[in-house]
């Protein structure tokens, strides 16, 4: 197996935190990743897969567990795609942000608007990734998935994941590693060849259509959509930067919560909300979290699904951003003698400003979620994985 010497996770993550694991192995080749994983589980061992790092917050303490680094490459152009379409296979390991990149200057269209986020094209489907409008679920059409009941590595449709606003079935329990994806992306060649640039998909983001100067719905130049993420993803502190200790993070920390109508409104009235719309989630699910207060418990009495049959939207996202704020949490924010704090950049985002530990961040996620429950009622859920740590 191609084992390396372990190394602290701190030293693999983007919030460069996370002890040093039992054993460390990188896989180059779709054969060694689907061998190392195969071995592990039928040894009996805990497996931690690794990407990027950019989602990921690990304890201090040394890890029991092998970490399975993913590294395949490899972007593939399937062939018999729709007219106006271009199918590709990507391996798991291929950095996300290379790959819309090159999406961008072949002209191939529905990435555009996810530049810039962290990580590698395996984790894209876990939870759905998604910003400015677009989600990774508008363009996958399959997975390759190494099956942990099966040992098989199975073509599973993008149907079948369960894809939500920031979930899947990968996510919620389904175990197994992505081998590779397949997406289906709009092939604006013969736009080129008429207009002279290729065009981005409709903006469906407001502030994505005020920074680049378009209503929403129009279509623009390609490459001005990724140029402008990139720019409002940078003023946020969400691009990688190893100089800028706003990017030591997991990027956006809690996920924004997703309530009844009824509820949202006895926020304040200047409380952001967004109806659901027809393709997110029509399920509310329950907390799961000892020790319920009143409130709580009245969120587990809506355990059974509940189904919206009414034409009137019944569930609504609200901003986590603004709640934290709103909760009295203000930019730059940190507990006393933490070197974990709130991004200056953007509230959503907990960042080491330097020799951080992950309780310290995991100290800090707490006091958050607590502060916005204290003054809203709502526990705010954490967006990364977390391993051997406490929230």
């Amino acid at each position: 197996m191609p084992e390396t010497d372990a190394v602290p996770l701190a030293e693999l993550t983007t919030t460069r935190v996370g002890g040093v694991p039992e054993r460390l192995v990188t896989a180059t080749t779709q054969r060694d990743l689907v061998d190392t994983a195969l071995a592990v589980w039928e040894s009996g061992g805990e497996l931690l897969v690794l990407g990027g790092g950019s989602n990921l917050l690990v304890g201090d303490e040394p890890l029991a567990a092998t970490v399975l680094r993913v590294a395949t490459r490899g972007i593939e152009v399937l062939p018999d795609a729709p007219e106006g379409t271009v199918r590709l296979r990507v391996q798991a390991g291929e950095p996300w942000d290379g790959l819309v990149a090159q999406a961008v200057r072949n002209g191939w269209a529905g990435l555009e608007a996810l530049s810039g986020i962290p990580g590698q094209v395996g984790a894209a489907p876990m939870q759905n990734i998604g910003a400015y409008g677009q989600e990774v679920s508008s363009v996958l059409t399959a997975i390759e998935l190494l099956d942990y009941d099966t040992g098989e590595v199975e073509r599973v449709p993008a149907a079948e994941l369960g894809l939500g606003y920031r979930t899947s079935t990968l996510k919620q329990g389904r175990a197994g590693v992505v081998v590779s994806v397949e997406l289906s992306l709009h092939d604006a060649a013969a736009e080129r060849e008429v207009l002279g640039e290729a065009l981005g998909r409709p903006v469906e983001y407001a502030q994505l259509a005020s920074t680049l100067g378009v209503q929403l719905g129009d279509r623009v130049p390609i490459a001005a959509v990724r140029d402008a993420v990139l720019a409002l993803r940078a003023s946020k502190g969400m691009v990688l930067n190893v100089d800028d200790h706003d990017t030591w993070s997991t990027g956006s920390f809690f996920t924004n919560p997703i309530v009844r109508e009824s509820f949202a409104r006895e926020l304040p009235a200047d409380a952001p909300r967004w109806p659901m719309t027809p393709e997110e989630p029509d399920v509310i699910e329950p907390l799961n979290r000892p020790d319920l207060d009143p409130w709580q418990a009245a969120q587990e009495a809506l355990a059974a699904p509940v189904v919206i049959a009414s034409t009137e939207p019944r569930l609504v996202k609200l901003s986590a951003a603004w709640l934290i704020e709103r909760a009295g949490i203000r930019r730059g924010f940190a507990l006393p003698g933490s070197k974990a704090a709130i991004s200056s950049k953007h509230t959503l985002a907990i960042t080491n400003r330097g020799g951080a530990t992950a309780a310290e961040i995991g100290q800090l996620a707490r006091f958050v979620q607590q502060r916005v429950q204290a003054e809203f009622g709502i526990i705010l859920q954490p967006e990364p994985v977390i391993v051997g740590v406490e929230l």
